[in-house]
């Protein structure tokens, strides 16, 4: 067993974990890992991959793919056990990694996950993979079976979170994986890895390899795998869907997001303010469904922008080991420049800086901490308004009415989330009807456990979480003239 404990992020610290063997990383595999350079293919990183491969597709040929929906329930609930005991080591892995604020990890980034862990553990119980079409016709039945080889790619920003909901997912599914983890945050998913082993997974059930894109590429390319779920940027996931197509490989992509927060005058305002720029900083602004454009009814449009700027002002910066409720660092120096890149852009598009602004917040003279920030008086054409910034900067725009705000908020690329602010149901009822977004939030109304996660237009393609997490991963298959004796038959 790998112990990850005390581990730092560096090339001759990671390793491959491929059909039940730890493997150590050499330093060409990761080479150009967060330079910014361009990420080169070596012939070890294509010999690891292919391995990795090859583990996966004997693994699912030689019986995983056989093994019953009850040896799947015990192994991912082993699995829930062994992340629980190991709560604060991920916590602690996760805020070095990526700045998260160590109360941060342990509340939302941990448990955040166990919690996804236990929707697909409660939505495999509670769902058949063997069903008649109808009850009229017991002889026709619908199957649902594992697809195969899955590549899972896993983003930085909710490491723990996003593996959790690929692996749990896949692996109820019935299907061998491959994961691919970032390699901002590479040392979670090596945790993640281990727990799988103690759980007692079969060897090739579950592989990792370690290192930068272009080894998530090499599997992507394969035609030995027949589905690939990606969380990332629009711009990967293009690629990802392009490679793909050349082996009619199936695609699930959870992409990018620019997700509008609509506030009318007849919503709680000051409470509306408050969680959405909450809901926009959270995780320093890093996250794909952060509500980021808040769009405000021209009769309170002024007395919104006040409120959103004390709201950032009061925001505090601090390290991540340090307890509290602040917002952390960025996880990088490019994306330090990004942010930076972005607000300076904004300025010179004309758009009112009410809070923070260029530059580090006060008291911080290195490392990559960015000021809360607020714009006002922000138009659809400008690039903040358009362009996934993913760092604590907020647009505040004005609507007119109704008709006004749902114009601007599908006036985007993306589709992933949108928020709605007021006391009139029928109104709420209509925009979430109307609102291109594959999630929609009402009052501050959290997400259902289990309910599924995903966006249209470029936010991506597919849905995670839940029972939708683990359809993803199975085929369909029609069979018409075989007795069906019981609904209760679970593969």
């Amino acid at each position: 067993m790998l112990e990850i404990s005390g581990m730092k992020s560096s090339a001759v610290d990671l390793y491959h974990f491929i059909n039940g063997k730890w493997l150590p990383v050499e330093q060409s595999d990761v080479a150009e890992c967060g330079s910014g350079g361009a990420e080169t293919l070596s012939e070890r990183d294509r010999e690891i991959a292919d391995r990795a491969v090859q583990a996966a597709r004997a693994a699912f040929d030689n019986g995983w793919n056989r093994a019953g929906l009850a040896v799947r329930l015990e192994t991912l609930t082993r699995l829930i056990g062994e992340i629980d005991k190991r709560r604060e080591e991920f916590a602690q892995l996760i805020s070095a990694e990526i700045g998260a604020p160590i109360d941060f990890a342990r509340k939302n980034q941990v448990d955040t996950a166990l919690n996804h862990l236990a929707a697909i553990l409660a939505a495999a119980k509670d769902n058949h993979f063997d069903i008649p079409v109808s009850p009229e016709q017991p002889e026709h039945r619908i199957r649902y079976e594992p697809m195969g080889v899955a590549v899972l790619i896993t983003p930085w920003n909710w490491p723990l979170n996003q593996i959790a909901l690929k692996v749990g997912a896949a692996l109820i599914a019935g299907c061998t994986m491959i994961l691919k983890p970032s390699e901002l945050a590479p040392l979670t998913g090596l945790l993640f890895a281990e727990c799988l082993e103690t759980a007692g997974v079969p060897p090739g059930v579950f592989n990792l390899v370690s290192g930068n894109g272009s080894s998530g590429a090499q599997l992507c390319a394969s035609k030995n795998v027949n589905i690939i779920s990606l969380t990332g940027s629009t711009r990967s996931g293009r690629a990802v869907a392009l490679s793909a197509a050349a082996n009619f490989t199936r695609v699930a992509l959870e992409l990018g997001g620019k997700s509008p927060n609509l506030l009318f005058a007849d919503c709680d305002l000051e409470i509306a303010v408050k969680q959405g720029v909450a809901h926009c900083f959270r995780n320093a602004g890093q996250s794909c469904n952060a509500a980021s454009r808040m769009l405000v009814e021209d009769c309170v449009y002024d007395h919104a922008v006040t409120l959103a700027a004390r709201e950032a002002e009061n925001t505090t910066v601090g390290y991540p080991n340090q307890p509290g409720s602040h917002i952390g660092p960025l996880v990088s120096e490019t994306q330090f420049d990004r942010v930076q890149n972005y607000i300076r852009q904004a300025l010179d598009e004309g758009a009112t800086l009410v809070a923070g602004g260029l530059g580090r917040p006060d008291g911080f003279d290195e490392g990559f901490f960015v000021k809360p920030t607020v714009f006002a008086d922000v138009t659809p054409e400008m690039s903040i308004a358009q362009e996934e910034v993913f760092g604590p900067v907020l647009t505040v725009s004005r609507f007119k009415d109704e008709g006004d705000a749902l114009t601007q908020a599908n006036h985007s690329d993306y589709g992933l989330a949108a928020y709605v602010q007021t006391t009139d149901m029928n109104r709420a009822d209509r925009l979430a009807c109307r609102l291109q977004a594959g999630m929609i939030q009402v009052n501050g109304t959290s997400r259902a456990q289990g309910a599924p996660f995903g966006g249209t237009k470029a936010s991506g393609i597919g849905r995670e979480a839940g029972i939708w997490g683990i359809r993803t991963f199975q085929e369909i298959k029609s069979i018409s003239g075989t007795p069906f004796a019981s609904i209760s038959v679970r593969l």
